[in-house]
């Protein structure tokens, strides 16, 4: 990666800020949250060109065009590359005040040298000067993540994965990153979604348990899951609307899976307790084996019913949920911790009026953490947000750090937006220029904090 003057985004203000980022420009970086294919590092081809590389995947980028009135042709559809790359570039020169237009830069700095602001007037060149780079260094996902200086990239993993690409990956020993799954119980926790009960039965395959009731659907999830700690997962995820409000009992969460599986009518409150009562029975599975369990919350998925039904999820019409009773989240966890089964806990939100009530419940519990900005918060505003929530009503060493939560191999440049956010937000709190625990606190944001999460520690605390 080029030296700092050669970087595109600046977003260091003071000289402490500036001696605090020499410090940790260059950490590695640990990415133990993000939606990479496995598939694509294994096979590691490289990529036909920069439209490709940039907007194949990467569902902010098509939200951003379609904010901006793009058609959806050169969005998900099917033009060509250069048109749709020609789309982008139009769209991203306008872009101010979004972190798109700084990522793009750093990207661009970072990768291919090229320090033209992107717009519609410089398209063609910096198409041409990428697509060379692309061509004369084979650009290909496992060089990105080498050049990005990663060690440890944790994908997103349905319990149903065979993880064969992380077998192969993990038997080939090329790749200096450790790449391990992660366990997302999205589809187990979701039992109103549309074929559920084919999901179970998918699930009493890989498990190779016959899934007929609660007891029954524990034994495949732990089995599932001592198969993917097997393979050298470390973390779970969920992500889906809502919260438990309350948590059943066992024969109650029974009764109501039984229901479900079998398309009968289930009442909320049923429902309800069904969900909390996985919630409690996952959070002790992953807490004896020594897992880490991300929760992600207050976010309202697949928006457009139409755009839904004719390209499916995760292709950017996702938005922003309502903030919810924080009571409902702090139940969950005190349940849990009074059964000792309260694994290390980081939790997200996409609605920032949950901060202050989710950093002081976070504070009444050991092993419990805010996560940083996440999504539509990952901006700079949004990380001055969270470290200022965090250090006024708690404490900043809490913070684990930055993850990727992104599909581009290109997005590893979003650690040094990140790291500068850190080292100017730290730097306007020094005192002096000697400060040696500002330095030692920026390190453990940026990669250190995280490298422990990573690899455990004595007191499986954080």
């Amino acid at each position: 990666m080029a030296e700092f003057k050669d970087r595109q985004v600046n977003l260091l203000g003071s000289k402490y800020a500036k001696k605090l980022y020499a410090e940790v420009k260059d950490l590695p970086i640990v990415d133990y949250h993000c939606h990479l294919s496995p598939k694509e590092i294994y096979e590691d081809k490289p990529f036909e060109n920069i439209g490709v590389m940039w907007l194949a995947g990467d569902h902010y980028k098509w939200r951003l065009m379609r904010c901006a009135g793009v058609d959806e042709k050169y969005i998900t559809g099917d033009a060509d590359w250069w048109e749709k790359f020609y789309q982008f570039a139009k769209v991203a020169g306008t872009a101010y005040g979004n972190p798109i237009k700084d990522w793009c830069a750093l990207e661009l700095s970072f990768f291919f040298g090229i320090k033209t602001p992107l717009n519609e007037a410089t398209a063609k060149e910096i198409w041409d000067k990428a697509n060379k780079v692309i061509s004369s260094h084979k650009l290909s996902p496992r060089k990105l993540i080498r050049s990005s200086n990663v060690e440890y990239i944790a994908t997103t993993d349905d319990p149903c994965d065979t993880l064969e690409y992380h077998d192969l990956i993990a038997k080939e020993g090329k790749l200096s990153a450790k790449v391990v799954p992660s366990f997302r119980v999205d589809n187990i926790v979701l039992a109103r979604a549309s074929g559920y009960s084919e999901y179970i039965s998918k699930l009493g395959k890989a498990s190779e348990v016959n899934i007929c009731d609660i007891s029954s659907l524990k034994e495949a999830i732990v089995k599932r899951m001592d198969y993917f700690v097997s393979k050298g997962c470390k973390f779970s995820d969920v992500g889906v609307e809502g919260f438990p409000t309350r948590v059943a009992d066992e024969r109650e969460a029974d009764d109501t899976f039984k229901k479900l599986i079998a398309h009968e009518e289930v009442d909320d409150a049923s429902y309800d307790g069904f969900w909390g009562y996985m919630y409690i029975f996952l959070a002790k599975a992953y807490k004896d084996r020594g897992m880490v369990q991300q929760w992600h919350l207050a976010v309202t998925r697949n928006s457009n019913s139409l755009m839904f039904e004719k390209l499916g999820r995760d292709m950017g019409f996702d938005c922003v949920g309502d903030a919810f009773d924080v009571k409902y989240v702090k139940n969950i966890i005190d349940i849990a911790n009074s059964n000792n089964g309260l694994p290390k806990t980081i939790i997200y939100t996409l609605n920032p009026t949950m901060y202050y009530p989710l950093v002081t419940m976070c504070g009444a519990f050991r092993d419990v953490v805010l996560g940083i900005s996440w999504w539509f918060c990952d901006h700079k505003r949004g990380m001055y947000e969270t470290l200022q929530t965090l250090t006024e009503l708690g404490h900043i060493s809490a913070l684990v750090g930055m993850l990727t939560d992104s599909r581009s191999f290109l997005s590893y440049t979003r650690h040094d937006y990140y790291r500068q956010i850190v080292c100017d937000f730290l730097g306007s709190l020094m005192e002096d220029e000697g400060d040696v625990y500002a330095i030692e606190v920026a390190k453990d944001l940026c990669y250190g904090n995280a490298k422990k999460l990573v690899e455990g520690n004595e007191n499986n605390e954080f």
